[in-house]
């Protein structure tokens, strides 16, 4: 169907210069290869005020998935979920819940996804690693929901099988 994507990094490292955004580009790359068009990438430093900050001027007047990596995990300054919370209009837990299920380490991430508006959010891992992995986990839904809070017309995934089982 051709939705757009947003991607944000959050991390100081990146903003300091002292890290290279390799999930970003990573997350850009698997995005388009998906079929989305990735409309802006930003990255902004750690903390809960950056983050609900800059979510919300890239979700405003925006209409398809913003996804963010980094500032998933336990460290001081990791607060990425609660800067999501703070701009979320409903939550989509199933989404974080595939997401963390993909490896051991998936577990530790305190991500969440929702909406806000007629964009879904979905925070990532930080690592390259991580982030694609559980954007695996959940791209074989993304069209479907999109679609579903753009109020496409869209077929159910399982529309033919519950058919025939009838």
């Amino acid at each position: 169907m051709g939705f757009q994507a947003k991607v944000l990094t959050v991390s100081d490292g990146v903003i300091a210069g002292t890290r290279i955004d390799s999930s970003g580009a990573s997350l850009r790359e698997r995005l388009e290869a998906l079929g989305y068009e990735v409309v802006e990438q930003r990255v902004v430093a750690d903390g809960k005020e950056n983050v609900s900050e800059v979510l919300l001027e890239m979700s405003n007047g925006f209409a398809g998935l913003i996804v963010t990596t980094g500032g998933t995990g336990f460290s001081k300054r990791d607060e990425t979920p609660e800067g999501t919370l703070a701009v979320l209009e409903r939550l989509a837990p199933g989404v974080s819940e595939a997401m963390r299920l993909v490896s051991p380490l998936g577990r530790l991430s305190r991500g969440v996804a929702g909406v806000r508006g007629d964009t879904l959010i979905i925070n990532l891992p930080g690592s390259p690693k991580g982030a694609i992995e559980s954007i695996a986990a959940v791209e074989d839904i993304l069209d479907h929901a999109l679609s579903l809070l753009l109020d496409y017309h869209s077929k159910h995934p399982n529309s033919d099988a519950s058919q025939a089982s009838r």
